[in-house]
């Protein structure tokens, strides 16, 4: 039960910060028992890492989309679509994989909560449509 800092952003991910303080189980000097207790939290009033980067996936497949409904009205683009819609699926996937690994921080500290999103979701439209446009 030793103490460490924590940092706490605003979409409610956190990490583990610096050793604080040594508890009585342990006795040898520079070791930590194992189990973490909170010593200060920091609280940030911005979104986290995880966060920013999902928004910046999250931009440019809104942007793969535009360009998809553009060039289908404009034709004769059939290899550029098939190859940006390719893009947008795994552009799809790294967002849900960064949206599992924030919603499983939250959920590892017993906050079961669900909070909304800070950003729309908007990766669930049919990229198999485009190509057939």
């Amino acid at each position: 039960m030793c103490y460490f800092e924590q940092t706490r952003w605003s979409c409610g991910y956190w990490r583990w910060g610096h050793f604080r303080q040594q508890c009585n189980k342990e006795y040898r000097m520079g070791e930590t028992c194992g189990l973490k207790l909170v010593y200060e939290t920091k609280v940030e009033h911005d979104v986290c890492k995880l966060c920013h980067d999902t928004e910046k996936k999250q931009r440019r497949y809104d942007k793969m989309y535009r360009d998809v409904q553009r060039w289908q009205m404009e034709g004769n683009r059939s290899a550029t679509i098939e190859r940006t819609c390719g893009e947008m699926e795994e552009v799809v996937g790294q967002i849900k994989r960064m949206r599992d690994e924030h919603g499983h921080r939250l959920q590892s500290l017993g906050q079961v909560r669900e909070k909304p999103s800070p950003f729309p979701d908007t990766t669930t439209r049919d990229t198999e449509s485009w190509a057939a446009g």
